[in-house]
């Protein structure tokens, strides 16, 4: 390829990446989904479901449409291959093309089928609706989750690519194409994985960054997995915890710590089950 073709696909590779796992710098530019499109999309402290609802099919159809962008760059960059007239192009080009027309004619057909009957199909809803009464709609949970999405007690860290909230009611993951949503009474929290650190950039003391499943007794809810960094000392290990689901065990490798604590109701947070022999608990103290 010329310099001009190598230059723009560089360019705009970088773009495309940058676009859609938003780093702080594209974040600080408003180069986001959520703000080109804030007019369309509202408030999320308003509605936080139809926000979402909007903004998972606004996010598919535009990263859908970036291979067709880059085609459009590539004849101004490119202009000697004539691809502005596909019958002229290379083979390979039009083959490209193909692929670029047709992966946002997918999106629109999803989006489509999704916003039908007041977006009653679209993956969110149909979650809500497992929650909802026989004489109610997914609409009456929609309202319910917004409801305490507005309250200033409510739990939420992360990136925004993979933002978790916990209300009184709910644990939520909010990921780039879709939303997950479990009712707290219902969860099992099982943690997965554990990464030792010995320093946090935050805080420059060790931390533990667990993986916890967050799985419903509901067969038909889909569990999802959420990534927590957890201080190392025993004093602060209730630190990460919402306050709505402190009645968990806390992940922690101190074993007079969970020793100390028993199971109680709600929400139980498991650590996996070790592979080698079992060590023997030291003696709790008094």
């Amino acid at each position: 390829m010329d310099s001009p073709e190598v230059t723009f696909t560089l360019a705009y590779l970088v773009f495309a990446v940058c676009f859609v796992f938003t780093p702080t710098e594209f974040h600080s530019a408003g180069l986001t989904v959520q703000n080109l499109l804030s007019g369309w999309l509202g408030s999320e402290d308003a509605a936080f479901v139809p926000y979402h609802l909007r903004r998972t099919a606004a996010t598919l159809l535009c990263h859908s449409l970036l291979p067709l962008g880059y085609y459009v760059g590539m004849c101004f960059a490119a202009s000697e291959k004539r691809l502005y007239f596909p019958s002229q192009a290379p083979e390979t080009w039009r083959v490209f093309l193909l692929l670029a027309v047709l992966l946002p004619t997918i999106a629109c057909t999803l989006i489509y089928y999704w916003s039908r009957d007041q977006w009653a199909h679209h993956p969110l809803a149909r979650t809500l609706a497992l929650y909802a009464l026989p004489q109610s709609g997914w609409r009456a949970v929609a309202s319910s989750v917004n409801t305490e999405f507005r309250r200033i007690d409510k739990f939420a860290t992360g990136a925004p690519g993979a933002r978790v909230i916990v209300t009184d009611t709910w644990v939520m993951k909010v990921t780039t194409y879709r939303v997950h949503v479990a009712q707290q009474q219902d969860v099992h929290l099982t943690v997965t994985e554990s990464q030792q650190h010995d320093l946090s950039p935050d805080s420059n003391l060790p931390v533990q960054l667990l993986t916890i499943r967050v799985a419903s007794t509901s067969p038909a809810v889909q569990a999802f997995d959420i990534r927590q960094a957890v201080p190392e000392s025993p004093c602060s290990v209730w630190s990460w915890v919402p306050r709505s689901l402190r009645q968990t065990r806390p992940p922690c490798h101190c074993p007079r710590v969970l020793a100390s604590l028993p199971g109680k109701d709600g929400p139980a947070l498991q650590r996996p089950q070790s592979s080698g022999p079992a060590q023997q608990q030291p003696p709790r103290a008094g």
